[in-house]
């Protein structure tokens, strides 16, 4: 009799405990299920960038958790993603730009995904016929000029090649930064086949090449230049928070290129439900007005209004343009001639 009972109890114990691991595996898996990975770059995941106001309001939205990783530049962001291509840590990978989706295309990171609200994005701003990349802001690449170093500015990319500007330019590397391929890129669409020419003549000009924009940016207000490679944008950033026009975008008669950020679906994520439901929001007007002032870059969506200092971004009336497999291909070569 104690052995049935013991008998009954053991199994009653063992078919609780099995119960209680597959409630837990099934809480489990509901919680990973509302969790996504989010690939960046260093200045949208930043305090001060729009990465934890945008996943805050995603999040109350939808009741996702996101965790928000920081890669570096967005050409890290590649970079990491090719790594970790056979085992996918990542849902999202955001950042990738215009300059860099063929080098995406090859590598087969992003599995294509149309948004919700594709429709409203325009059409001179679309990545990819296949939404391959979700577009989210874009802006024009321009030198930015310290009024104060007490030079003259150059007033076109040929002339910023002179021997006047040695050591004055701060520019960011092409392998891991999209202001760095932007940058190639735009001197590419600027002087053709002549490029490597001038980029040869226009390195004694280069104080450092930085890894990041970050970083370069940070030495030139420091002082370290008069001059580096951003954005038109970026004086509207020191009008709103600095109060001051002491730093200016110089419009050159070459024209200029533009860089177009976006996001997308990581090839075998984890979670693919709640990556499109976050490129879906990115498109939102939710999403989309917390970037004129945390990314100092335009949204996509027309509907969102431009704070007043945006009246300090120059708008260049002719735009460069370059394939981007073009670009990609030309980055060893200007690493060389920088490097001699």
């Amino acid at each position: 009799m104690k052995t049935r009972i013991f008998t009954f109890f053991f199994f009653f114990s063992l078919i609780a405990a099995a119960g209680t691991l597959a409630a837990k595996g099934s809480a489990d898996a509901s919680s990973a299920s509302r969790e996504i990975t989010v690939y960046a770059y260093d200045s949208f995941t930043a305090e001060w960038g729009p990465g934890p106001e945008l996943i805050k309001r995603f999040s109350e939205r939808t009741g996702y958790t996101v965790n928000l990783v920081s890669c570096g530049d967005a050409g890290q962001v590649l970079s990491r993603a090719v790594l970790e291509k056979k085992s996918p840590r990542a849902d999202v990978l955001v950042g990738l730009d215009n300059n860099l989706i063929d080098a995406a295309r090859k590598a087969g990171i992003l599995e294509a995904y149309t948004p919700a609200g594709a429709a409203a994005v325009p059409a001179n701003l679309r990545l990819a016929d296949d939404w391959l990349l979700t577009p989210y802001d874009w802006g024009q690449f321009a030198m930015i000029f310290d009024t104060q170093s007490g030079i003259e500015p150059p007033k076109s990319l040929a002339e910023l090649a002179d021997p006047r500007f040695a050591k004055k330019i701060i520019l960011m590397d092409p392998r891991t930064s999209t202001p760095g391929t932007g940058f190639l890129a735009w001197t590419m669409a600027a002087f053709g086949k002549a490029w490597p020419d001038y980029w040869s003549r226009l390195r004694p000009n280069v104080l450092t090449v930085a890894p990041g924009w970050d970083a370069g940016y940070s030495l030139f207000t420091s002082g370290e230049a008069p001059l580096v490679i951003s954005y038109t944008t970026s004086p509207a950033y020191h009008v709103e928070f600095e109060g001051t026009d002491r730093y200016r975008a110089l419009i050159f008669g070459e024209g200029h290129v533009s860089q177009i950020e976006g996001l997308g679906l990581a090839k075998g994520a984890k979670n693919p439900a709640g990556a499109k439901a976050f490129i879906d929001f990115m498109l939102t007007d939710e999403a989309q007005e917390v970037l004129p002032l945390t990314q100092f870059m335009y949204p996509v969506s027309a509907s969102v209004s431009l704070p007043a200092s945006y009246a300090a971004a120059p708008k260049a009336p002719k735009t460069l343009s370059i394939p981007s497999g073009e670009v990609t291909a030309a980055v060893d070569t200007v690493v060389t001639i920088l490097s001699k």
